[in-house]
């Protein structure tokens, strides 16, 4: 990774674990990711874009297998989603093969732009929901 991208990356990292995740994750219809930590076994909420469609949720890593739930994920594909105030379980899977940035067009607009803007490994992310 180039040095430009090592610092985006940082940065970028630091303010959602510092400032932007604390407060997304108290807003009650933001759409969040649960997934199980691969060291703690606890969960761990994380506020993402991404759209219910059908009997899938699809939600595109702005840092593909370097994003700690994706990490999370690659240990415990078991996820729970919560898409407009209600939880669903389901089973995560990653699509590298899928062309994230066509992906990102189906999306939600605002964060398709932040991931678009600030991703430097984009990764596609399907999420089978089982309820």
């Amino acid at each position: 990774m180039s040095r430009y991208r090592e610092l985006k990356f940082r940065a970028v990292t630091s303010f959602q674990r510092r400032i932007g995740n604390p407060i997304l994750t108290r807003l009650p219809h933001q759409t969040l990711l649960e997934t199980r930590g691969r060291k703690s076994g606890l969960p761990r909420r994380t506020p993402i874009g991404g759209r219910r469609i059908g009997r899938e949720f699809w939600l595109v890593s702005e840092y593909g297998e370097k994003s700690q739930y994706v990490r999370n994920i690659q240990a415990d594909p078991r996820v729970r989603v919560r898409v407009k105030g209600r939880w669903y379980t389901g089973t995560a899977h990653l699509v590298p093969q899928d062309d994230a940035r066509a992906r990102l067009r189906t999306l939600p607009r605002l964060n398709s732009t932040a991931v678009r803007v600030v991703g430097t490994n984009l990764l596609t992310v399907r999420v089978d929901l089982t309820d």
